[in-house]
């Protein structure tokens, strides 16, 4: 193997999993249980997911007074026509064994008096089918057994490129604090979360820079709906607050609270048969209208009324004090915030992409289950499904030989992430149009610059040449952090940004393709959604690296049985 980046570290494995949350985890258990060895690269520590977290809870079909249908249904109706019907139903019904799965390992979710599993509601469900672990911290205990399943992970160690031959996925270019590294492997699963770091203010952790969009793209895979990013309703506000913002769950309203305005009048009153509990691009668009027609920066959440708030929510009663805000006695501040990426990498249900070996699940990939609008907690359950089956799909590749002789350099466009993101919070938040997406892109591209990551290596020679599995064999963790200075901080800023400025560039273009308002897609010059345009929107990167568009046909029911 020659190769122009100066090597550290090297492996070969049967799979490697980029991301360390519920979809990876998942997928890399179900993989080692079958006998392929698998390396799980994560950028960050053992907590720095966007699973950690999900605090409504995991919707999962109840055993009484609930059915398939009846979740298929509530999916379908919040996706807006872009639901892919097959799909959903497929990951819906495959939910009861990846929890029970989940449980084996170790995982607790709370009880109600009767001793079974407890359940709530959230917007966009027609019954209580929510279950949620330690009030609030659901995605925390789900990271937590996820964690201590023992798997083989290195942390502090970014993926900066996918390689790929004429048989597929060939290996992987990271870069860890020991430098620059190789890992040889015929199957590569991106399950890397989301991209809220395009916005000044998101629900996501700061490691949610659009990773998987850009490895994608930049392999030659299609990604598809991306212009449905997700607005959660009720994060919550204080002033000048930018960054990583704690949200309110959803949850929260499924037990009583009620929206209300600077005067103290219902924001939802009249606006969607469910009232409080419509779906969440329902909800942010009309808190997005009440704020401009009140000239306010937020509107308020009234939980008071809901007996025992600090047992049943106890993240968010911390968040909330810790604010200076006691939401049992007081009414809690709250805007809409990025929330979650409804498209993605496109993949089947076992997480299959276009390219022979790669492979995407949990938020970072559009397999149709949550076609314009994601239902409330279906997350987790993706992820636990979708991240099961791609663990077992990877073991198609075990034939395949890996073969990388020679690892050039490569250039890529970043923009400042500041520029980005201010572009994106002006022009592609909850409401948006024509004039504002096009200039958000021109700002951006005049921003770009272009370079190599592996610049910032500074002409650093390679040294001796070691296997981070040392680190990480059996069942054994890396304690590498990834925190302090040198080639992998620098690197991965540079990667992020590129990442981020790809990510964006993608959306900007089909979100201004797509000329009408749809899910979580809203175009104020285009009120309503059109027939014509019930179809998904793929990207794919030119050889000159530019966005190209395409359509793909959804085969979707927009009202079923329950």
């Amino acid at each position: 193997m020659t190769a122009t980046v100066p090597v550290s570290w090297e492996a070969e494995v049967d799979l490697v999993v980029i991301g360390g949350g519920v979809a990876g985890l998942t997928a890399a258990r179900t993989a080692s249980l079958r006998g392929l060895r698998v390396l799980i690269l994560s950028k960050g520590g053992p907590t720095d997911t966007s699973t950690q977290y999900a605090q409504g809870g995991i919707a999962v079909v109840a055993p009484q007074g609930d059915s398939v249908d009846s979740h298929v249904h509530d999916t379908v109706e919040a996706g807006a026509g872009l639901c892919e019907i097959d799909a959903v139903r497929s990951i819906v019904a495959g939910g009861q064994a990846a929890v029970a799965a989940l449980t084996d390992l170790g995982a607790v979710f709370d009880l109600g008096r009767d001793g079974q599993i407890s359940r709530t509601r959230e917007g966009g469900h027609s019954t209580r089918r929510i279950i949620h672990a330690g009030g609030d911290a659901t995605g925390a205990e789900v990271q937590r057994a996820l964690n201590a399943a023992g798997l083989p992970v290195l942390f502090g160690a970014a993926a900066l490129r996918v390689m790929t031959g004429p048989d597929g996925v060939r290996g992987v270019v990271a870069v860890s604090d020991n430098g620059f590294g190789v890992v040889r492997t015929p199957a590569v699963l991106l399950a890397t979360g989301g991209l809220g770091q395009l916005y000044a203010s998101s629900t996501n952790p700061p490691g949610a820079t659009g990773d998987g969009v850009a490895l994608a793209l930049w392999a030659g895979a299609a990604v598809a709906d991306l212009e449905f990013v997700q607005f959660h309703p009720t994060v919550l506000y204080t002033p000048g607050g930018v960054g990583r913002r704690p949200l309110i769950s959803e949850a929260v309203r499924g037990e009583g609270a009620i929206l209300v305005d600077t005067e103290g009048d219902s924001v939802m009153a009249g606006v969607h048969p469910r009232g409080d509990l419509a779906p969440r691009d329902v909800v942010s668009r009309a808190i997005a209208e009440r704020m401009r027609a009140t000239g306010t920066d937020h509107v308020f959440l009234d939980a008071r009324r809901i007996d025992g708030f600090a047992q049943r929510f106890p993240t968010i009663t911390a968040s909330c004090l810790s604010a200076g805000i006691d939401p049992v006695a007081q009414l809690i501040p709250v805007a809409p915030g990025a929330h979650y990426q409804c498209g993605g990498v496109l993949t089947d249900t076992h997480g299959r992409t276009g390219v022979p070996g790669l492979y995407a699940a949990g938020e970072v990939a559009r397999t149709g289950l949550h076609g314009a609008n994601r239902l409330a907690s279906n997350s987790l359950l993706e992820g636990l499904v979708v991240g099961g089956r791609a663990g077992v799909a990877a073991a198609e590749r075990l034939d395949v030989r890996a073969r990388i002789e020679e690892i050039p350099s490569w250039a890529v466009e970043f923009a400042d992430r500041a520029v980005v993101q201010q572009a994106m919070t002006e022009h592609a938040s909850v409401v948006r149009d024509g004039a504002g997406l096009g200039g958000a892109l021109a700002r951006i591209e005049a921003a770009r610059s272009v370079a190599s990551p592996l610049d910032t290596a500074g002409g650093a020679a390679a040294r001796s040449v070691s296997s981070p599995l040392d680190a990480v064999s059996g069942a054994a963790q890396s304690d590498q952090t990834g925190s302090g200075p040198g080639i992998f901080s620098a690197t991965l800023r540079r990667i992020e940004d590129a990442a981020l400025t790809l990510t964006a560039r993608a959306l900007l273009v089909a979100a201004a393709d797509r000329a009408e308002s749809r899910g979580c897609h809203t175009r104020s010059e285009y009120p309503g959604p059109t027939e014509d345009r019930r179809h998904s929107t793929a990207v794919r990167l030119g050889a000159d690296g530019t966005v190209e568009l395409s359509t793909v046909d959804v085969v979707a029911v927009p009202v079923c049985a329950r």
